[in-house]
């Protein structure tokens, strides 16, 4: 045994010799760039359409980030005029109370994570132009950019519309890290725009493989775009954008509001830009790991439900509930018996339904009725309604556990886009029966008494439906003019439609309504405080124990210079040089 180790010892130093010998004859810089042929490099990756389009999947994976459509966003939410919570609840309570600083959680993931994701666009929209054309087929090129480019372009919107500005970073870069932020307007005319216009011209209105489901559309760059433009109050270009995805024919309401906020029927006809999750993909990891990347194995799920749902045997916490406000809001929204939607005798509008839980919700939530006191076990608090968005309570049992729902969010929808419409045509045009015919689509569908009903019924006069009757008896009413249909938009059509859907507090800031809504809450807030003793119990609030004023010490605080966009990170002011 030992002759034979030694005779092997020998045999190992004359090849080791060898290898010197020959090695000696290479020049260092030869030995030194001897590839890992097992290694994944630039060179061995960006060559074909199957790697480009794995590349594409990691840039949709981004959008499945809690920050950009999942947990995190409800902590933003808190801000507005339609959600609170309690102070216990820390990282929400700082955006109740608008004491975040540029170190908070949220503020730090979302920068961070909306560049994760348009670094990786990058290195699509760069190394696709380098590569081959003859592997592509005809238009397969072009698709990929263009996805990579429409996605970028919604990174970008985030961010400007988050944080009042960004760092323009269109190139793959490891070394010049330094570089200037740049305004709405700047990061809009040179990046956005440019990444949506090619992005309409290049894809598909509709992908024709199922497999293709969920993948970005011209229609969803034609409404982003839309978008942009309302923003930045360009209403004619905002309005013949939106009207071309309504006339297109790719999109429909759902019949049932519940249909965009379950995982039962995703990616609808009502569906323009949606983020995917599962709760089947990776069963018990946690939904705050959603980056499926080699060796860690995401779970695909949002962690939000735990967020919204009832702490009352549920599986939740009740950190965000609706407010007083949005409460009466949905309320006051007057079920019209006429409508078919309503034909079981509904007490609630269907969009109510699908939306919150107060104390008289009919049907069940998580398969329990109104009787059972666990689901409104923090009433005492001050608490109104438990939010629905999000959750499973529509499942009928609590699969909420470790923080997961496969619950999709929903960043476009029809719904909101014939609300934009409205008031694009508003602004542009003047048009008030225009605007009515599509804000009263939404109402319709929600089984509400429509804006034109109103009219016919009123002598062509409305009721101020955001006006608290709780308060104020009664609600004036006003003639359908533009100006009195636009306040109706702000303050009672977006809100219910799109209430937790991450739109009010831009609207809010772009509309530079922010102190006037603060203004009115506080004193209705303050109202039902000092009254407390004789709406205690009453509908249609039934508050019990005390008025939850938590927001107050937000509203106190507010400025417009300092709040209306959250500050920018300081990880990212102390590393870019250039700030």
């Amino acid at each position: 045994m030992i002759q034979v180790i030694l005779k092997h010892k020998v045999w190992s130093i004359a090849i080791v010799a060898c290898c010197i010998l020959s090695l000696a004859s290479c020049s260092e810089d030869e030995f030194l760039t001897v590839d890992n042929p097992n290694s994944i490099t630039d060179a061995t990756f960006w060559n074909t359409p199957t790697q480009f389009n794995t590349a594409l999947t990691t840039v949709y994976g981004a959008m499945q980030f809690q920050a950009v459509s999942g947990s995190g966003l409800s902590q933003e939410i808190i801000r507005a005029d339609i959600a609170d919570t309690y102070s216990f609840f820390g990282r929400w309570n700082i955006f109740r109370q608008l004491s975040y600083t540029d170190n908070s959680e949220q503020i730090v993931n979302k920068w961070n994570q909306l560049y994760i994701g348009i670094f990786r666009a990058n290195q699509i929209i760069n190394n696709i132009e380098l590569a081959d054309e003859t592997v592509f087929a005809t238009g397969e090129k072009e698709a990929i950019i263009g996805q990579a480019r429409l996605l970028r372009a919604f990174f970008y919107f985030q961010l400007v519309h988050t944080y009042g500005k960004a760092v323009i970073r269109t190139e793959v870069s490891t070394t010049e890290l330094s570089k200037a932020l740049s305004s709405i307007e700047e990061v809009t005319q040179q990046v956005i725009l440019p990444d949506l216009n090619y992005a309409k011209d290049n894809l598909p209105l509709a992908w024709d493989d199922s497999s293709d489901l969920g993948r970005v559309t011209s229609g969803t760059a034609t409404s982003l775009r839309g978008k942009v433009y309302l923003f930045a109050e360009n209403w004619q270009l905002a309005a013949d954008d939106f009207k071309e995805v309504i006339d297109s024919g790719v999109y429909a309401l759902v019949p049932n509001s519940l249909d965009n906020f379950t995982d039962q029927n995703e990616f609808n006809s009502e569906s323009i830009l949606e983020v995917a999750y599962s709760s089947t993909a990776n069963p018990g990891a946690n939904g705050n790991n959603v980056d499926d990347t080699p060796g860690n194995s995401g779970a695909e799920a949002s962690a939000v439900s735990s967020n919204y749902a009832s702490i009352g045997g549920f599986g939740g916490f009740n950190t965000v509930v609706a407010n007083l406000y949005l409460h009466e809001l949905f309320t006051n929204d007057e079920i019209d018996p006429r409508n078919p939607v309503n034909a079981g005798g509904n007490l609630h509008s269907q969009r109510l339904t699908a939306s919150i839980c107060p104390k008289d919700f009919e049907g069940t939530y998580y398969g329990v009725d109104n009787t059972d006191t666990n689901v409104h076990s923090y009433r005492g608090l001050g608490l109104t309604a438990l939010v629905k968005k999000h959750t499973n309570w529509f499942q009928g049992t609590a699969e909420i556990a470790l923080n997961r729902s496969g619950i999709n969010f929903r960043h476009i929808r029809l719904a909101d886009v014939y609300l934009m419409y409205a008031e694009a045509v508003l602004n542009a045009s003047g048009d008030v029966d225009e605007a009515i015919k599509y804000i009263d689509m939404v109402r319709s569908r929600a089984g509400v008494i429509t804006i034109q009903q109103y009219l016919a019924d009123n002598g062509n006069t409305f009721p101020q439906l955001h006006i608290s009757k709780q308060r104020y008896g009664s609600q004036p009413f006003v003639n359908a003019t533009a100006d009195n249909l636009m306040t109706h938009l702000q303050m009672v059509e977006r809100p219910l439609e799109l209430c937790f859907e991450g739109q009010r507090w831009a609207d809010l800031v772009r509309w530079g309504i922010v102190d006037d809504v603060f203004a009115t809450m506080a004193n209705d807030l303050n109202w039902r405080n000092d009254n407390l003793e004789s709406i205690t119990g009453q509908a249609p609030l039934f508050i019990e124990g005390s008025i939850n004023l938590l927001s107050l010490g937000g509203i106190d605080r507010y400025s417009s210079s300092q709040h209306d966009y959250l500050p920018i990170p300081a990880g990212e002011v102390q590393s870019n040089n250039d700030l």
